[in-house]
């Protein structure tokens, strides 16, 4: 596999670092992540982020990313969640729309942080806070639907595989 250092900010073509060139901005780390992510190349990703906290160490959004790569690349659970909540907390949205589409990031790379760490019911959690804020974002609904959670029956006092629950579910589903 070539190693294509052209994509990571920093680096020169024949992957030295650059002398002379600027520290990149944070967008700048951000758009290669997305970029290595996309073509599912996590390991890259993350490696960037180590890059980016050595210079953009309070920056929410790549604080989120890293402690969701941290989490799933490094297998560093514990410090991984740490990051993605101080993400979130350290987050100040300038205006409502800024909000609407940074708070589903930070719960969809909180969720995967859990995830990687095998906490099911606080992934799910996380991402059903990120679609309180933005209930179309395919990934969060993508991520719930890889880990198979279903809603809860109509008739949430009576069992799941109670007929009635079965009949009041079809009949909902179907109405919709």
């Amino acid at each position: 596999m070539a190693n294509s250092n052209k994509d990571m900010p920093g680096k020169s073509e024949e992957g030295k670092p650059a002398a002379e060139e600027t520290v990149p901005s944070p967008m700048e780390f951000f758009r290669s992540v997305r970029a290595f992510q996309k073509k599912g190349r996590q390991k890259e990703a993350y490696g960037i982020l180590i890059q980016a906290m050595l210079h953009y160490p309070d920056e929410p959004v790549l604080l989120s990313f890293y402690g969701s790569l941290q989490a799933i690349v490094d297998k560093k659970y514990r410090s991984g969640i740490d990051a993605c909540r101080k993400a979130l907390a350290s987050f100040k949205p300038k205006d409502p729309e800024s909000a609407s589409v940074l708070y589903p990031v930070f719960y969809l790379n909180l969720g995967r942080a859990y995830r990687a760490a095998g906490k099911k019911r606080e992934a799910v959690s996380a991402y059903q806070k990120g679609l309180k804020y933005d209930k179309k974002n395919g990934e969060l609904q993508q991520e719930m639907k890889q880990l198979g959670f279903r809603k809860k029956p109509p008739l949430s006092f009576l069992d799941r595989s109670n007929p009635i629950n079965i009949l009041l579910g079809k009949f909902l589903k179907k109405s919709k």
